[in-house]
């Protein structure tokens, strides 16, 4: 498979590899986390603002961020 490189010039989040290294720590984790850093500062971080940005119930963002909790994050 070919790596496809974009020139990056905006819109574009650079953050640590910490947590996406993290072996026991769940996919769905590592994703909300990366989502949730790729927001600005003044967005609404609430469950339901969370799970506006996906398919993902409030129950299930909850328990994500329970998880995330136990990681300490």
């Amino acid at each position: 498979m070919a790596i496809i490189r974009v020139n990056k010039t905006d819109d574009y989040t650079v953050i640590s590899n910490a947590h996406l290294k993290e072996k026991d720590m769940s996919l769905k984790a590592k994703g909300l986390l990366s989502l949730m850093l790729s927001l600005p500062d003044d967005w609404d971080f609430s469950v339901s603002g969370l799970a506006s940005l996906s398919k993902d119930s409030k129950d299930s963002v909850t328990k994500v961020l329970a998880e995330l909790e136990e990681f300490k994050y």
